[in-house]
């Protein structure tokens, strides 16, 4: 991408379309497309391309999705998988049809099977079924991930995909019912710590190990990849680590400055019991992810308590 050149970003509003907003600010791009849901809805086919048609941009950054915690996907499954295959659908139709020199679509772990060999390498993604909790959301995004190699084939456009971790960070949800893992904890456990509360309860055992990537760090593979990847193949974006949802817990209870216990509860389910992507390709491309677990979940407490706690 040239500093000048027309970069529509879709979900600029989101945990990562915030942070890739600014690093591509911070990097001197300068003419950057955002719209609100308000003001452009992705679900409206005809809207989508009306506005393509009038901006032409030359990149896209496919950021924009319903996203939710295990609840939300248990409970209201056509609430991820119809918004989700619409704004895929609907922004890569478009920019096939305006010819957009390049797009980054960003897809997420949940795609690879639910019993999968660790850690998750590219070539196996739909070996297996998908995590049944997540059902629906799983279905679209892979629906996405074939709708780039399907446009590249036929139509030989230069849509790339990618495979994010479990990403943390700022402006990330913390609805302590709704929200990912750690956003979730975070806010239980800060709110049991003012108002003194022995224990919380977090739900399944604390055994299943996952990947958590920072926010930012996924900002910035996002542009390397724009800049450095040319293949229909997916690649993941992974921060080389493992952790397990307690040791996890653990470490949020001392960024917190939480003394209370942590009760699970086991009728809950843990979803996948491992789940960590490979990252060999995209490190061999030359990136690293910067930001490690604890010093992310810091610069997250720091940035929600200055939010939440004006």
């Amino acid at each position: 991408m040239n500093k000048n050149d027309k970069i529509f970003v879709a979900g600029h509003t989101g945990l990562i379309g915030t942070a890739l907003v600014a690093r591509l600010k911070a990097e001197g791009y300068d003419n950057i497309i955002t719209r609100a849901s308000s003001e452009l809805d992705l679900t409206d086919q005809a809207l989508v391309e009306k506005f393509f048609l009038a901006e032409r941009p030359a990149y896209v950054f496919l950021l924009a999705a319903k996203v939710g915690g295990i609840t939300a996907n248990r409970e209201k499954p056509a609430g991820f998988i119809y918004p989700n295959l619409m704004i895929e659908c609907n922004v890569l139709n478009s920019a096939w049809k305006v010819d957009v020199k390049k797009l980054f679509y960003l897809s997420c772990s949940i795609i690879y099977p639910k019993e999968c060999e660790q850690p998750m390498k590219e070539e196996y993604l739909l070996t297996g079924k998908p995590e049944p909790t997540s059902m629906a959301h799983t279905i679209a995004k892979i629906a996405g991930t074939v709708l780039c190699q399907s446009y590249n084939k036929q139509y030989n456009t230069n849509f790339i995909c990618g495979v994010a971790a479990n990403v943390y960070g700022t402006n990330d949800d913390f609805d302590p019912a709704n929200g990912h893992v750690i956003p979730g904890l975070l806010t239980k456990m800060h709110n049991a710590k003012v108002n003194n509360e022995p224990s919380i309860t977090a739900w399944g055992t604390g055994k299943p190990e996952r990947d958590f990537v920072y926010v930012d760090d996924v900002a910035d593979a996002c542009i390397f990849l724009m800049n450095n990847y040319m293949s229909s193949e997916i690649i993941n974006i992974g921060s080389g680590t493992g952790v397990s949802i307690g040791e996890l817990s653990n470490l949020i209870c001392e960024v917190v400055g939480y003394k209370g216990k942590i009760v699970w509860d086991t009728t809950k389910p843990d979803g996948a019991m491992k789940k960590m992507l490979d990252s060999t390709k995209l490190n061999s491309l030359g990136w690293q992810p910067k930001t490690v677990l604890r010093q992310g979940l810091e610069k997250t407490y720091r940035w929600w308590r200055e939010i939440y706690l004006k």
